[in-house]
């Protein structure tokens, strides 16, 4: 039985690297002779850069930038093999991580005639996460009006140092809430208020916005490739937009939320009139605080699902058919897993390359009600409905994770464990990942040994 292991990361416990080693130990206390796949995954938040180094091999590097309130921090990015990648074209090739396609066909005009990063230079990537994170703030020191992402700015400055022209921006995790301006000042921009001056960081400045300069704006970018990595489709305003769903992660009272999201109309505004791009409302432009936005804005950058381009990098699809089983999960699975998070992104690209396979997901919390499948998806298989092509029958509607279940399912997901064993503290289950992914793996491989065998 060969078994393809496609873990994303555990936050706070485990990286997707190690998540997928505990999976393994698992299933070869079990099935000692199983041939394991391994395959670290990411949707384009915290660890996609680690998963993609994993994947196609390349190094580390580090810089001295400024963390979300601007006070200095080493931060990593890296520079991938794009040897290894499977040829990287530009927006208008099909090969490698540039042939996933991006939400609804988003793009700027101007990158179709772009060279291979292989030819003339190396693939960056930058995780905004590293710079503009959330670990760099707690409850006391978090400021959603004024925090920066200045720093993620100055990584995709170090990236063009290196020679990049594809530089691969993953949004996700990010404690800002600044629209990237913060990045496009990083990177030459100047955002003017009425009298001339410089706009301070954060977005809450945006609403004094008056207009844009871009005369200094690094040169190179009008050759460098942007992808833009991420597993939201938000758009930058309104009530899915970035203030309104992701401030209040980042500590936002509802003032502020109106607040930003007031500047942040401003902002898309006065880029329409002096930059001629309209971002507001692209799907993905909330993402990362309004990053997406900002990148779509003063870059030719393009949005695409993160986890489509960390498994097109890995080749995913392909390894996907000659395998009888797929384990995938992360920490939580809930009503959002199904939109772009990376066990139902896993599941319906395997399914899609083997309908046969069996698809098992793992993860440190369920939501009430994922697991707990309704009749009306009894009996689901594949990514594009029930097993025997009939419709599924409706949903029942009032508990909205039985929604979730139909989603997930539909997916192509078979099964969905809880790795949790016994009551504990949070800080307990953190501990004890490793063991847990360990010792639900191995019953999972030990479930499936049994139905192979009464098969036969």
């Amino acid at each position: 039985m060969k078994f393809l292991i496609a873990m994303d990361s555990f936050k706070g416990s485990l990286d997707a690297v190690a998540a997928c080693r505990a999976v393994v130990r698992g299933v070869k206390a079990v099935c000692p002779t199983a041939c394991c796949d391994i395959a670290p995954m990411a949707d384009g938040g915290e660890g996609t850069l680690d998963a993609l180094l994993a994947s196609v091999g390349g190094r580390r590097c580090s810089a001295m930038v400024h963390d979300p309130l601007m006070r200095p921090v080493r931060a990593e990015y890296g520079l991938l093999d794009a040897q290894n990648i499977g040829g990287v074209r530009g927006t208008a090739g099909t090969q490698g991580i540039a042939g996933a396609r991006g939400f609804a066909g988003v793009r700027n005009a101007g990158n179709a005639n772009r060279a291979t990063a292989a030819e003339f230079g190396r693939v960056a990537v930058v995780e905004m996460a590293r710079a503009s994170g959330l670990q760099y703030v707690d409850e006391h020191t978090h400021d959603p009006l004024h925090a920066s992402t200045f720093g993620t700015g100055e990584l995709i400055r170090h990236a063009l140092d290196d020679g990049a022209c594809t530089i691969i921006v993953t949004l996700g995790g990010s404690a800002t809430n600044d629209g990237g301006a913060g990045i496009a000042q990083a990177l030459g921009a100047r955002l003017l208020d009425a009298t001339g001056r410089d706009l301070e960081p954060g977005g809450a400045a945006l609403a004094r916005l008056d207009h844009i300069d871009t005369a200094r704006m690094d040169p190179r970018l009008a050759h460098t490739e942007v992808r833009i990595a991420t597993d939201v489709t938000n758009p930058l305003t309104g009530p899915t937009g970035a203030s309104a769903v992701f401030g209040p992660q980042k500590g936002a009272t509802p003032g502020m939320v109106r607040q930003l999201d007031d500047a942040f109309d401003r902002f898309a505004q006065v880029i329409e009139r002096d930059l001629g791009r309209s971002v507001a409302a692209v799907p993905g432009s909330g993402a990362g605080g309004g990053t997406g936005a900002g990148l779509l804005a003063f870059t030719n950058a393009t949005i695409e699902p993160g986890i489509q381009l960390v498994a097109t990098a890995s080749r995913l699809a392909g390894r996907a058919r000659t395998a009888d089983v797929c384990i995938t999960g992360e920490g939580r699975i809930d009503g959002q897993t199904a939109y772009g998070k990376t066990p139902a992104g896993v599941a319906h690209i395997v399914k899609r390359a083997n309908p046969r396979m069996v698809v098992v997901a793992l993860a440190g919390a369920v939501a009430r009600g994922v697991a707990a499948v309704p009749q009306a998806v009894a009996g689901s298989r594949g990514v594009d409905g029930c097993a025997d092509g009939s419709a599924a029958r409706p949903i029942p509607r009032d508990d909205a994770d039985y929604s979730a279940s139909a989603d997930l399912y539909a997916c192509g997901i078979d099964a969905v464990f809880p790795i949790i064993r016994e009551p504990q503290s949070l800080a307990d289950a953190c501990r004890e990942t490793a063991d847990n992914l360990a010792a639900t793996a191995a019953n999972v491989a030990r479930l499936l040994a049994a139905v192979a065998g009464a098969d036969r």
